[in-house]
């Protein structure tokens, strides 16, 4: 309960996705603001589902459209503990196994009473666009435009590299 009114209040003085601080895998802090002007894919990581192989997909789109884009990991333990790991360990696991140069946050929680409240704000931003509970699984994208608007959910099946993401960047 402490959790949930932490999260009601927080995103209470939330005007934009740009007012959102990640901690790092690596546990320095970023804010969403310094991405303002590009695209952001924000998807919800695991080490250990089938949709894994996604990190080479997703890490080929960071670098093919760096110039608009930024991808985001936010590693996730909410589907059947697929992220067991510890955060030096999904952070060597992703380096070592798909040369993951994207920014990564620390593992956060996606959904449940523990959401994290920048996915609450997704989710909420996603249920406005008319898309109800947005996170089934493990890779579910979030594509945030230029000005930090919602444009776009994706879930875990579509291809970071398929036609249905690259027609937004393209």
């Amino acid at each position: 309960m402490i959790r949930l009114l932490f999260v009601a209040v927080a995103l209470s003085m939330v005007a934009s996705i740009y007012d959102f601080k990640i901690e790092g895998l690596d546990g320095n802090s970023f804010m969403l603001e310094k991405y303002k002007g590009k695209k952001m894919l924000i998807v919800n990581t695991a080490s250990k589902c089938g949709y894994t192989p996604q990190y080479k997909d997703l890490e080929t789109l960071y670098k093919t459209y760096k110039d608009k884009l930024v991808v985001i990991g936010f590693p996730a333990n909410n589907f059947k503990q697929q992220e067991p790991g510890t955060n030096a360990e999904i952070q060597t696991f992703c380096t070592e196994n798909y040369g993951v140069t994207f920014p990564m946050s620390a593992k956060v929680s996606v959904k449940g009473n523990d959401i994290d409240p920048l996915f609450k704000y997704l989710c909420d931003e996603a249920e406005g666009m008319g898309i109800k509970d947005p996170i089934k699984w493990n890779f579910t994208k979030f594509l945030i435009d230029e000005h930090g608007k919602l444009i776009a959910v994706f879930p875990s099946k579509v291809n970071p590299m398929s036609e249905e993401v690259l027609k937004y960047l393209n």
